[in-house]
């Protein structure tokens, strides 16, 4: 077990380059079951999540091979195995992602409960009800059991934009019989990394960044080499970082179209930066001022689906608005325990009123002082992270494997651009 030491207040300054996004590169290496031929990944992020999943892919009976960093060649050639094994699902949420694949490829799946953060109630529905309309049967008793003698395609209306299930249905439907419809589907940059990555094998999916995806089904799909796309959410952390130690910062690898949400809402807390390319610039002279909506009316940071501010950002901005000079009322929609670490920035000395479990009510500016704190979960975790960076004095940082499953090599990254971070073994 490890721990960080944090000396806070200190800016930032510096280059850092985009990590590949975890979300897009979990879902790519479940869709590498879909083929015999090998699948080549570029990009992707090393972190405890990817190498959890490649663990899967390899006792479902694949081939692995590390090229070089953040390369890997992925080959499943035989029949895969169809029962994940327990002590790998229950580690992360996103071994349902190969519930899918699975069906599609072999007709069976047996997953157990898969694991991830724990945020609230995270329900399985939407991907159970997406597979059965495609032909599929789901046995529940202490593991989920999926079969189907063929899938088919079908006119499928999910009951939520759920990202993984979207997901899941995609990467079933490219190998069923006939036309899929997937009307309210996720449209996150993930799930269009995901589709792109399946034209380039050979599937037929249009739609691609709507909330309706059109999928003709193939009877074979191909290899392919695919690089994955840039991740906004670790961009965005990196964003607040920069704003909250009053540093400055660049980073390379950025996909511009992705930050358009992302910036409306740290304009609301006076945070603005600039993009040429590729390349996003954060200034370190920042006017940290709350912008009233019209009326003098207090704003409010929300979440939604796609292209809606995302979720994973609203714990990170909830540390931001600690530092920003007015009230913003945070507002995270979607999993009703996200916002239960406040209380540990209330403690370090953040002025934050928690309404409900959705909401938190934050002014400030105020001063944060070093804490001894533990990471719920990797958004909170990293959320902690920027508060102690910000903070007068030292702060203990544990449990931060939670942290690492979705930001690469972090203490690294962070002392090259001069934050006062130390990993140690607790």
């Amino acid at each position: 077990m490890y721990e960080y030491v944090i000396d806070g207040g200190f800016p930032i300054k510096g280059t850092v380059k985009a990590s590949g996004n975890k979300n897009a590169a979990l879902p790519c290496i479940a869709a590498a079951l879909l083929t015999e031929e090998p699948v080549t990944l570029r990009n992707l992020p090393e972190i405890e999540d990817m190498q959890v999943m490649l663990e899967i892919f390899s006792a479902l009976g694949g081939e692995v091979e590390r090229i070089a960093a953040g390369e890997y060649r992925l080959s499943m050639r035989a029949e895969p195995r169809t029962d994940i094994p327990l002590a790998l699902s229950k580690k992360i949420r996103a071994s349902i992602l190969f519930a899918g694949p699975l069906l599609a490829r072999a007709g069976k799946a047996i997953l157990p409960p898969p694991g991830g953060d724990v945020i609230g109630r995270r329900r399985l529905d939407t991907h159970f009800l997406a597979l059965t309309e495609l032909g599929a049967r789901v046995e529940i008793d202490g593991q989920f059991t999926f079969t189907a003698n063929k899938l088919k395609g079908q006119d499928i209306f999910l009951d939520e934009a759920s990202v993984t299930a979207t997901e899941n249905a995609v990467m079933a439907a490219v190998l069923a019989e006939g036309k899929t419809v997937i009307t309210n589907a996720a449209s996150e940059p993930h799930v269009q990394d995901l589709c792109r990555m399946l034209i380039g094998m050979g599937a037929s999916i249009s739609g691609i960044g709507s909330n309706i995806l059109v999928i003709e089904g193939k009877d074979r799909l191909g290899g392919v080499d695919y690089r994955i796309g840039p991740d906004y959410m670790e961009i965005g952390s990196f964003i607040g970082l920069a704003a909250v130690t009053h540093g400055s910062l660049t980073i390379t690898d950025v996909e511009p179209r992705d930050m358009r949400p992302i910036r409306l809402a740290f304009g609301k807390l006076g945070i603005r930066w600039d993009i040429e390319g590729t390349t996003l610039s954060v200034s370190a002279q920042q006017d940290l001022k709350v912008n009233c909506d019209l009326g003098g009316m207090i704003p409010k940071i929300d979440d939604a689906p796609w292209p809606g501010f995302p979720p994973d950002l609203t714990s990170i901005m909830t540390v931001v608005a600690t530092q920003v000079d007015g009230t913003v009322l945070v507002h995270e929609k979607m999993f009703e325990s996200r916002m239960f670490f406040v209380d540990k920035l209330i403690g370090m000395g953040a002025r934050i009123t928690l309404c409900d479990p959705h909401r938190a009510v934050v002014s400030g500016p105020s001063v944060l002082h070093g804490s001894d704190l533990v990471s719920p979960d990797v958004r909170a975790g990293m959320a902690m992270v920027i508060a102690a960076l910000c903070a007068r004095g030292e702060s203990v940082i544990r449990n931060v494997y939670q942290i690492e499953r979705g930001y690469e090599n972090l203490t690294e990254r962070l002392q090259s651009l001069g934050a006062h971070i130390e990993r140690r073994r607790a």
